[in-house]
């Protein structure tokens, strides 16, 4: 029997014994109450809160518009339907770049409103001194790797990253760092599947790949990108498990030919 299988609650150590015993961590994102408790009557081992909400529940073109509290809001619906898994909190854009005692407070407030598990930081080197700060006051990081859509305005693109040699000798480099600063879990996000390979083979800590090949030890989906309710949205990386826009799109059409037609409610749909 799996390590997933044998546990009422999934915590860091759960996963660190996971990567020890070659079983696959499955993540998913979530942002809400009720889908939280579909997801709580699954076996995935963790949840993200991730500031992905910007896109899939706002609108936004990139992840940077969402705020502290939007991400709290969030992080505290998905933590009240979720018993099981391990919920992460992703700190938005602006709360921990550059200050590692604003990334605390943030971290700290994180924790403090929602009851989640942990938090995601994006970037390495950069970013190390407020990893070690959070870390201080013992709340779990997890890094971010690869393609950091907070720093898109850098990068200037969604393009695969790391695939020059300098770039990928970083990304190796700050993989460890991570490690040795204490970070519980790395993402790898859209980088080639030779480099997160290698780079999970020479870590400890579990990584969880998106657009980052099979190798690692684990795989995280934006729930909305998986499910098909976003259509414009098509990276190669992304497998859709079903068509919910149209599955929707279907049932709200029938309901309105229903109430159109005087079909709804019938006799037995009233009092």
């Amino acid at each position: 029997m799996s390590v997933h299988q044998q546990i009422k609650r999934v915590t860091t150590h759960v996963l660190q014994e996971m990567k020890l015993r070659g079983d696959k961590i499955a993540m998913i994102t979530a942002y809400d109450y009720s889908i939280a408790r579909i997801l709580d009557s699954t076996e995935i081992d963790v949840v993200l809160v991730g500031d992905s909400a910007s896109n899939v529940m706002a609108g936004y073109e990139t992840t940077l518009p969402i705020t502290l509290d939007q991400m709290i809001y969030h992080g505290a619906s998905v933590v009240r339907g979720i018993s099981r898994a391990l919920v992460i909190v992703d700190m938005p854009f602006g709360t921990y770049q550059g200050n590692s005692k604003e990334a605390l407070q943030s971290a700290i407030r994180i924790m403090k409103e929602t009851g989640a598990g942990g938090v995601k930081l994006e970037g390495g080197e950069e970013i190390v001194e407020s990893v070690e700060r959070i870390l201080s006051a013992g709340i779990p990081v997890m890094g971010h790797l690869g393609l950091t859509p907070q720093s898109i305005h850098k990068f200037g693109t969604y393009v695969v990253r790391a695939k020059e040699e300098a770039e990928a000798d970083k990304l190796m480099h700050d993989a460890q760092l991570l490690q040795e600063t204490g970070c519980f879990s790395i993402v790898l996000e859209k980088i080639p599947a030779t480099l997160a390979s290698r780079v999970t083979e020479s870590i400890k800590i579990p990584t969880i790949g998106i657009g980052a090949g099979p190798q690692c030890d684990g795989q995280v989906l934006v729930l909305h990108d998986m499910l098909g309710i976003t259509q414009d949205f098509s990276p190669r990386f992304l497998r859709r498990y079903h068509n919910l826009f149209e599955e929707i799109k279907g049932a709200v059409t029938v309901y309105i030919n229903d109430v159109k037609k005087l079909d709804f409610p019938n006799e037995k749909e009233q009092y």
